[in-house]
C-alpha cells in the first residue's frame, strides 16, 4: 500500500470517530432536555375546582387541555374557561388563547384575545377585553399594561393600563382614556 493509501485510510478513520463523537455528545442532553420538559401529567376535557389557603374556592378551570410542569409545578393551558367567584354572588367568566396557573393558585396569566365578563349579579351588565390580563383570586384583583375596552350598557371606555379590584366594583384605566356614550332607549 502506498503512503497515500494509508494516508486516506487515516483520514477514514478520524472523519468516523469525529463524526460518531459529534453524534454521542450531542444525543445526551437532547435526551435530558426532553425528560425535563415532560410534564407530570396532562389532563383533557377537564373541568377542575381550586381552592384557597382557607379551603374556599378559588376559582372553576375548563378547558381542553392543562399540563403540569414537575420543575416549578405551574400549569399551562390552552383556551382556559376560568370562573372567580364574586363576593355578591355568581362568577366572573374569563376566557383567553393561553393560560398558566402558578404553583400555589395566587397568580392567574391570561394571554391571547382575553375576555372577562361580570355575574350576572352585578347590573349593569360589565365586558372587559384585552390581550393580557394578571388574575390574583386570593385577592380578587385584576391587572393588565396593555390596551383594554370596557363595554357597559350605553358606553364604551378603551384605555391603556388597567386595574381592576373585582370585590369593590372598582376599575381604573391608567393612560389615553376615551369613552364613547350611547344612550340606551
Amino acid at each position: 500500500m502506498s503512503w497515500r493509501g494509508l494516508l486516506g485510510l487515516a483520514l477514514l478513520v478520524a472523519a468516523a470517530i469525529s463524526g460518531w463523537a459529534v453524534w454521542t455528545q450531542r444525543s445526551a442532553p437532547q435526551l435530558a432536555s426532553m425528560a425535563q420538559a415532560r410534564a407530570d401529567y396532562l389532563l383533557h376535557d377537564f373541568e377542575l375546582v381550586a381552592l384557597d389557603s382557607r379551603g374556599r374556592e378559588a376559582f372553576i378551570l375548563r378547558g381542553p387541555h392543562l399540563e403540569r410542569h414537575p420543575g416549578d409545578r405551574t400549569m399551562a393551558l390552552a383556551t382556559p374557561e376560568f370562573r372567580f367567584p364574586a363576593r355578591e354572588g355568581g362568577h366572573w367568566v374569563m376566557r383567553a388563547r393561553t393560560g398558566w396557573v402558578s404553583a400555589d393558585g395566587d397568580e392567574v396569566r391570561l394571554r391571547g384575545d382575553v375576555v372577562a365578563e361580570s355575574p350576572p349579579t352585578i347590573t349593569p351588565k360589565l365586558t372587559f377585553a384585552t390581550q393580557s390580563l394578571n388574575v390574583y383570586p386570593e385577592r380578587n384583583l385584576a391587572s393588565t399594561p396593555d390596551v383594554v375596552t370596557i363595554t357597559r350598557p350605553g358606553s364604551i371606555l378603551r384605555g391603556r393600563g388597567f386595574r381592576a379590584d373585582l370585590d369593590r366594583k372598582r376599575y381604573a384605566l391608567l393612560a389615553d382614556v376615551h369613552n364613547r356614550y350611547a344612550p340606551t332607549r
